[in-house]
């Protein structure tokens, strides 16, 4: 992307009343340290540090294969399903590493939840999907459900679309619907961090607009961390850029500042269209 397409970008932001954040102002909320990660023999990423601010939207872009997601799956504990991953280094959520003994997984996954590059959905009603989480957790008042689900719904921009068909199944939402339903679900276990992997890859122009929107609202309340191949689709919605490249975090910093500026030449090539 060249500078003067990014310029268009920001204009049609302010435009939309996107306006970006000091992100000085943040308090960190994730932080890692020299972050190494194995799949079996293959190391995966090397020594990754990284400080993300809370309430903001940290893009992880990168060629595919780089490391993004799998560095994105760190931060939840969820490359731990993969049998023989191993990792070295820390990563710490509000100051807590998520790594150590004390830490139990299934509450740190109620604090960091994660939306999937595909939707999907559970095959039960779109009422049942966001009140998963909830009835795990030992909620069965049906009144409370009721307002769960209709906040979460709210939240992710789906309420007024699904309000009448809360007993349809999930299934037979759209896809843009079906991927809005995921992120109410993850909303409803009262997440800190919301980790996004390529959530509108498979999506329509219309139905990518609707999830940026809603990212865009989502981040007054939480931390995001989105994977986008998309280089526009970083600049539209990211308060910050983290570049990966062959398992190496090889620059971050504001959007602004890594897309018209970057301080390494693998940087500007990549954003550039040069390779990736």
């Amino acid at each position: 992307m060249s500078a003067v397409g990014y310029a268009k970008i920001m204009v049609e932001r302010q435009e939309a009343g996107r306006t970006l954040p000091n992100v000085d102002g943040h308090c960190l909320k994730i932080e890692t340290r020299r972050l190494s990660f194995w799949y079996g023999k293959t190391q995966a990423l090397f020594d990754i540090s990284m400080s993300i601010p809370e309430r903001c939207v940290t893009a992880l872009i990168g060629p595919s294969g780089c490391g993004k997601s799998t560095f994105l799956r760190t931060l939840n504990r969820m490359n731990e399903v993969i049998e023989g991953t191993r990792h070295t280094g820390n990563v710490f959520l509000a100051g807590q590493e998520i790594y150590s003994r004390g830490m139990d997984v299934v509450t740190l996954r109620k604090r960091v939840g994660m939306v999937f590059q595909k939707s999907n959905p559970f095959p039960k009603s779109v009422f049942d999907n966001v009140a998963f989480g909830p009835r795990i957790a030992g909620v069965r008042h049906l009144g409370y459900l009721t307002e769960i689900v209709e906040r979460c719904l709210t939240r992710a921009a789906l309420w007024e679309e699904v309000k009448d068909r809360l007993s349809d199944s999930a299934l037979s939402l759209s896809g843009g619907q079906q991927q809005r339903l995921c992120i109410a679900r993850a909303l409803a276990t009262e997440p800190e961090v919301l980790l996004m992997d390529e959530p509108a890859s498979a999506l329509d122009p219309a139905s990518t607009t609707r999830v940026e929107d809603l990212i865009y609202e989502l981040k007054q309340n939480y931390t995001i961390v989105i994977v986008t191949h998309n280089m526009q689709q970083a600049a539209r919605i990211s308060d910050l850029t983290a570049f990966f490249y062959q398992g190496r975090l090889v620059e971050m910093g504001a959007t602004g500042q890594m897309f018209t500026n970057p301080e390494k030449k693998e940087t500007e090539d990549y954003i550039t269209g040069r390779f990736g």
